[in-house]
């Protein structure tokens, strides 16, 4: 049986960590984007929700050059923030968790909208003739019943962090240890003569694991809906 390379060991132990930071630091972005769609009437409503989904139908090479543009240390954004900060995301594993979080965002942001919209607003408007303002209904009515949705979201959210690679290696190259991840390493691996037993077995890992976070998100969604019936 072969033993994966230590280097092969790192690249899925820092996807989780990527995809893990990258899930977490999405979710409350995204719930405050599904409310915004949700229950929000504006003009660009549409411009709006196809920014925040643009990155499923942009190749994610261009997403990637996008945040290497803004994020990079020559960035517009990105040398602000070395500079006053001393942030630093290009070539960093953080640049790969947030390179995985935007690619994550329109998946997470979509079921957590389809939650929210799903909650009864009469049950807001009640709580707000009660005296609570916009910011307590949410916390105290919308969040809680759109629970099922945050969590389906995050789960598929984190599913999709871990098999991100084409904004992550264009955003913060293919560095061992630093931010070669488990997609990056397959892609190493393949590229490698003596390679192909390795990428099938990491290609097997990523494989399971993303069926699992669908199975789970399936499993969850089921049971909310039996419990709301």
């Amino acid at each position: 049986m072969l033993a994966l390379s230590h280097d092969a060991w790192l690249a899925i132990g820092l996807s989780f960590k990527v995809s893990l930071v990258a899930t977490l630091a999405a979710l409350p972005v995204a719930t405050l984007f599904a409310l915004i769609l949700a229950r929000g009437n504006f003009p660009g409503k549409a411009l709006f929700d196809g920014i925040i989904h643009l990155p499923l139908v942009l190749p994610p090479v261009v997403t990637g050059y996008a945040l290497l543009l803004l994020m990079g240390r020559k960035g517009v954004i990105g040398a602000f923030l070395d500079r006053t900060f001393g942030i630093v995301f290009a070539f960093r594993w953080t640049g790969a968790a947030l390179a995985a979080a935007v690619m994550a965002m329109p998946i997470i942001v979509r079921a957590i909208r389809l939650s929210i919209e799903a909650v009864d607003r009469r049950l807001e408007q009640a709580s707000g003739t009660l005296g609570a303002g916009p910011v307590v209904t949410f916390f105290l009515v919308t969040l809680p019943l759109s629970l099922p949705g945050i969590l389906v979201g995050g789960t598929l959210g984190f599913a999709k962090a871990l098999g991100e690679f084409g904004a992550t290696i264009t955003f913060v190259s293919n560095i061992p240890g630093e931010t070669r991840t488990i997609a990056s390493a397959i892609y190493t691996a393949s590229q490698s003569p003596d390679g192909d037993a390795e990428a099938l077995i990491l290609s097997g890992i990523a494989v399971a694991i993303g069926l699992g976070a669908l199975i789970v998100s399936e499993l969850m969604a089921r049971w909310f809906r039996r419990s709301a019936t």
